[in-house]
């Protein structure tokens, strides 16, 4: 896998958290990357990929362009052959599903392909989908062919109201390859990552799975973590993920993405050894009956659907096919996940008890 610097690139959402390893992988290569930004005045925001791109042999252009916005990626995709599509939001914690994660989803995913469709230089679309595109419960597992979580499998679990999350990534998923197999001039290719853990390129980001480390060090989980099952990975094997299926040729389809079938207690185990005297990480594992119980009173999003269908329950993930088709290669999750708390550490986000 060689990356091209013979044409800009575009990278939507690119102050993101995984967008922001994307641009570092393409500036140190040399390339130029059009960052497409909701706004390229805010300096602060992006001052992280400044400093990136001041330290290497690759540029930086930014363009201002909003998901719900149709035609607002034409300037930045212009003279691109490569688009990396990986702006959409990740949070559970959302007042209305609908405005805040179904549309910028799918009419982001609709406003980026469709461009795409206008922009003649393009001929590769690589798509930051998810498993939650593949999953919406752990109880999903229990009808896949061997047990097993692959690229053939859909999410038909989630809606609207329940794991609107992951509904926003079947839908938006789903609307790409509808717009993707009615053309044929770019290929499309989708990376579906698990749950994403590791550094940011920048410490202050925002991201549901910073919401989760977090907990398991604030006191938040003190009391214990509950037997989630999830599929991990580390943001810079996703990036490179994202990078192999740009610039292979013969990519195709959609690639799961995850280093490690694990669990919240088995993520919490990995920080134990070098933060378990200063910080309360969760030790106990409560019985399903109790989460169950509390869980809905102590969090709204841990619903008892939720309960029933995840705590207790585990995740395994089939990525063999980015294996052998990409060259994928995982770091352990003991050094993603320390990584990525000490970062946290170090940003002052955690009280030492």
């Amino acid at each position: 896998m060689q990356i091209a610097t013979d044409a800009p690139i575009l990278v939507t959402g690119a102050t993101g958290y995984v967008a922001g390893w994307i641009v570092k992988g393409l500036l140190e290569a040399g390339a130029t990357v059009h960052a497409a930004v909701r706004d390229p005045d805010a300096v602060a925001r992006r001052a992280h990929l400044d400093a990136i791109a001041a330290g290497s042999p690759g540029r930086i252009r930014y363009f201002r362009a909003d998901l719900l916005t149709p035609g607002s990626y034409a300037e930045a995709m212009a003279g691109c052959r490569v688009v990396i599509h990986t702006a959409s939001p990740f949070t559970v914690d959302v007042a209305d599903a609908q405005r805040e994660l179904i549309e910028p989803a799918q009419l982001g995913t609709r406003n980026v392909l469709e461009s795409a469709n206008a922009v003649r230089s393009v001929q590769r679309v690589v798509l930051t989908s998810s498993c939650a595109a593949i999953y919406g419960d752990n109880a999903d597992l229990r009808d896949t062919p061997d047990g097993v979580f692959t690229e053939g499998v859909w999410n038909t679990s989630s809606s609207l109201e329940h794991q609107p999350y992951s509904y926003s990534k079947l839908l938006a998923e789903r609307e790409a390859w509808r717009i993707a197999e009615a053309q044929d001039r770019w290929t499309l290719v989708t990376i579906n990552p698990s749950l994403i853990v590791g550094p940011g390129t920048n410490p202050g980001a925002t991201s549901e799975s910073f919401n989760i480390i977090r907990q398991l060090g604030d006191g938040t989980m003190k009391s214990g973590a509950p037997d989630i099952g999830f599929g991990v990975v580390d943001v810079r094997d996703v990036t490179d993920a994202h990078l192999r299926a740009a610039f292979t040729a013969e990519a195709h389809g959609r690639y799961i993405v995850s280093g490690h079938d694990s669990s919240l207690p088995a993520m919490a185990t990995c920080l134990m050894e070098r933060f378990g005297a200063d910080h309360p990480i969760p030790r106990r594992v409560p019985p399903k009956w109790l989460v169950w119980l509390v869980g809905p009173i102590l969090n709204k999003h841990l619903t008892r659907r939720m309960v029933a269908r995840n705590v207790g329950l585990p995740w395994h993930g089939d990525n063999s096919r980015g294996c052998a088709e990409l060259g994928m290669r995982y770091r352990p999750l003991s050094e993603s996940m320390n990584a990525m708390f000490q970062q946290l550490v170090d940003d002052g986000q955690f009280r030492r008890t």
